[in-house]
């Protein structure tokens, strides 16, 4: 399997050099060249298995060549067991035909588990091969920290250094990334928000000068491939789950990186019947305005009770933009030139080839506590802000009432207990035993200014070989 740039002017990579390579050099993301394709048969057949081996099938065509079989199953087996449910990802029913899949059963109770418990691992397992050192730079907004430092931080081969944006996530998903202790764990909270950090992430991936050529580089947030890989494993297991693939499944996804939603998509387009993909953003909705208007334009990136969607830059939607214009990368490269001067648009007909599929809605606090409030009250079931954009937006989007709609419950309610509070639920979420104490451990991060110079001045002091 090779990996191309959506931007054309890198060089083709195996899966290992792309796992490590994050931003492809000519600033685009890497993509597979060729998507492997299941027939209905194929993927009926998958029907019972346990989680890590349906995983095992889907995945395996993306790592083939360079990770034996043998060991990536057991990697897979590892990684699952890990889980608190045995189905790893269960199903609850909500309504009529209406379904929530239950994303927060690893460590850190978000759907980032699905993908960062596994990356530790493949990184490991290629580092070690290489006998390489690497320092692992990330922003989150709130769940990918907490998730790549669990899944790393075992890593003898890594330092990992995560921004967060100071004061703009919750308590809780703050302290679980600065409470883990390691000589090579070292949180940063900026000054500023996360579209902030995302950018100086990819400005230093783009210059790695400040490391002195003594290191690399590599991504932990979802413009990492593997990251995408492992989250296209769950859309098989809720259709194989709800009658799949004799039945076609509709998805609403809470949203604001576009990665979630791009697995799905890869999905459909790797054999899967899907007839519907839902983006369920908050007010920052750049998303929901290009699917519903044709314009993707940045607007002022504002604080909400959903966190870990206040994003106004979506990177991944550039892995769809690719597809959209025919795998064209200066097509891809032009129009990212253009956004980077303004509000930009795509040819109509492209437009209506993405809205054949995707449909979207913006929700705003109010209505987000609103639909905790109400879900609650009809099914005594406690959702989390995000996924309660998601149950929102599946209600107001849904084409088909005949088809099972599945909203990915993203992350745990005990993450958010402010929006839960806010929504007037008297039920508030505890934490699971494993975090029973998490309010009694000792934080250790560093605030800085918003300024990629200092951010880059503290990587290069201190990474373990500095």
């Amino acid at each position: 399997m090779k990996y191309i740039s959506t931007r054309g002017q890198a060089p083709a990579l195996g899966f290992e050099d792309v796992l490590l390579t994050g931003l492809a050099a000519d600033g685009g993301l890497y993509v597979p060249e060729l998507l492997p394709r299941f027939t209905l048969e194929e993927i009926r057949s998958w029907r019972g298995l346990p989680y890590s081996e349906l995983a095992f099938n889907v995945m395996f065509p993306f790592v083939e060549g360079a990770i034996p079989a043998d060991d990536f199953r057991a990697m897979l087996k590892e990684t699952y067991a890990d889980f608190a449910h045995p189905a790893v990802a269960p199903l609850i029913q909500i309504g009529s035909n209406e379904w929530v899949m239950e994303l927060f059963r690893g460590p850190t109770l978000a759907f980032k588990d699905f993908a960062l418990q596994l990356l530790g691992r493949l990184l490991d397992y290629v580092l070690e091969k290489r006998q390489q050192h690497v320092v692992i730079l990330g922003a989150t907004s709130g769940d990918t920290g907490s998730a790549a430092i669990e899944g790393c931080r075992r890593c003898k081969h890594v330092d990992i250094f995560i921004l967060h944006p100071h004061q703009r996530v919750s308590e809780v998903q703050r302290r679980q990334m600065t409470t883990v202790p390691g000589d090579n764990i070292h949180n940063l909270a900026v000054r500023g928000n996360f579209d902030d950090c995302q950018q100086m992430v990819k400005a230093s991936f783009g210059d790695q000068s400040f490391l002195d050529g003594k290191a690399q580089l590599v991504a932990v947030n979802s413009i990492n491939w593997a990251r995408i890989m492992a989250q296209i494993v769950y859309y098989f297991h809720a259709a194989l789950s709800l009658g799949g693939p004799d039945r076609s499944l509709a998805f609403s996804v809470p949203t604001g990186n576009f990665g979630d939603i791009f697995a799905g998509y890869l999905a459909r387009e790797m054999g899967l019947p899907i007839e519907q993909l839902v983006i369920a953003t908050n007010r920052n909705d750049i998303l929901h305005r290009f699917m519903s208007g044709n314009r993707y334009e940045k607007h002022q990136l504002e604080h909400t009770l959903s966190p870990s969607m206040d994003i106004m830059i979506s990177s991944n939607f550039e892995r769809l933009l690719f597809d959209l214009y025919g795998r064209n990368g200066a097509a891809v490269a032009d129009l990212f030139a253009r956004f980077q001067q303004g509000p930009v648009s795509i040819d109509d007909y492209r437009w209506a080839q993405a809205r054949k599929l995707f449909d979207s809605y913006a929700v705003d606090d109010e209505a987000t506590c609103a639909t905790i409030a109400e879900v609650f009250s009809e099914a005594e079931y406690l959702l989390d802000p995000h996924t309660a954009i998601g149950v929102k937006a599946a209600q107001a989007c849904r084409r088909d009432a005949s088809i099972p709609m599945v909203t990915l419950a993203t992350a745990h309610p005990a993450k958010f207990p402010d929006a839960v509070e806010k929504a007037g639920v008297e039920a508030r979420p505890a934490l699971p035993l494993h975090l029973a104490d998490l309010f009694e451990r000792e934080e250790r991060y560093q605030v800085l200014d918003n300024d990629i110079t200092a951010v880059q001045q503290f990587i290069a002091k201190h990474w373990k070989f500095a």
